[in-house]
This record gives C-alpha cells, structure tokens and sequence, in this order.
C-alpha cells in the first residue's frame, strides 16, 4: 500500500473538536484489516534498515502502531502517555496543540534499561 492509499483511508473530520480543525478519524483505517495491515507493513519497509532500539508510542492513537511496528522490527516499545496515567517514577514534556497546550508523561526507565 502506497502512502496516498494510506491517507484514503483515513476519514476526514472538518471543525472538530473546534472550528477550523482537521481531525483525522483513524477508525476507518482501523476498521479494514488489510488497510490496517499495509499500513505497518509500509512503516515496517520505511524503517527496517534503520537501527532503532526502542519505538515510542504516544497516547493513544500513537499505541495501536507502535506496539506492532516495534515487534514486526524487534526493538523495544515504550509509552508516552497523558499525565497521571503511569504508575511509577515519570519525566514529562509540555507541547503546543492548535487549540491549547497538554503534556506528556514517560515512566524514567522507559527508555534507558
């Protein structure tokens, strides 16, 4: 699957969650098995000569290919998720939305063993 077959099927959802915001509905994506499929085997092509010890998924669309991108390449995976959902020790990181400002969380040993 090409990336432009990717991007067809992603559903497009204008003025949400506020106007002039184009929200891309994954669910579409997520829905058709073959789509869903050839969309980690794209990144899987994308990214299999590269060395990467470790894939970082942000919560929560960034989990559902993370985790399968990360086994499919044999490298760790890790999450990166909304504050106060990790259970141990967290490093943190503010970011810019176009509507706002949130923040992300990573459990300190995520990444470094």
């Amino acid at each position: 699957m090409d990336i432009e077959r990717i991007k067809k099927s992603i559903r497009n959802i204008p003025d949400f969650p506020k106007p002039g915001i184009q929200f891309k509905d994954i669910t579409t994506l997520l829905q058709n098995n073959n789509a869903f499929g050839e969309t980690i085997d794209y990144f899987y092509n994308t990214f299999k000569n590269k060395k990467i010890d470790v894939i970082v998924g942000i919560e929560s669309r960034g989990f559902i290919f993370a985790a399968p991108l990360s086994l499919k390449l044999g490298c760790k995976f890790a999450l990166a998720r909304k504050p106060g959902k990790l259970p141990s020790d967290t490093i943190s990181e503010k970011y810019e939305l176009e509507y706002g400002t949130d923040a992300i969380e990573m459990h300190k040993d995520a990444i470094n063993d």
